[in-house]
């Protein structure tokens, strides 16, 4: 009589958690509507329209957040438009999701050259040659990149503006 209560509370836990794990899929089927949307963000981004191909790519991780080649293509698509630490971020997205992914390490890695970051893109070949068992095209286009190095830094013209001292004031402008 005196493990009723608890032989009950037992029990309602172990029902509870057994039927969460029923109703999640396994992480390699991913929801079809998400594939959909990444096949149409790849046509886009072929056409060259990287604004729509941005968001289906982003449509299709709000349909499956696990869809690791959206986030793959998205890192893609941001270091088209010269957002590398957006890139970064959306590879380690997918990498997080598959930690051994190579091209998610590779785009990462570039992204990492382009910020500037060739130390850590370093590390990231360095883990990419480590999974492959012999020269894969990741490691060796990484390592061109690498080789090439980050791109030059562009100094912005600068804006002379006149500023009137403190002590003066402003004419007003006749209505």
């Amino acid at each position: 009589m005196r493990f009723t209560p608890a032989a009950l509370a037992v029990s309602l836990a172990l029902l509870t958690m057994s039927s969460a794990g029923q109703s999640q899929r396994a992480d390699h089927q991913l929801d079809p509507r998400s594939v959909a949307l990444v096949q149409k963000g790849d046509a886009a981004r072929g056409a060259g329209q990287l604004s729509e191909a941005n968001g289906f790519y982003e449509s299709a991780l709000a349909v499956d957040p696990r869809n690791r080649p959206a986030y793959i293509a998205l890192g893609a698509v941001a270091r088209q438009q010269g957002l590398p630490g957006k890139a970064i971020r959306m590879y380690r997205e997918a990498l997080d999701l598959e930690p051994n992914d190579l091209a998610a390490l590779a785009g990462q890695g570039d992204a990492m050259v382009q910020k500037g970051a060739v130390t850590k893109a370093k590390e990231n070949l360095a883990r990419i040659r480590k999974l492959c068992a012999r020269e894969c095209a990741d490691a060796t286009r990484l390592a061109a990149v690498i080789a090439k190095g980050p791109p030059p830094v562009v100094q912005s013209a600068q804006v002379n503006v006149k500023v009137p001292p403190a002590d003066e004031k402003p004419t007003p402008k006749p209505d």
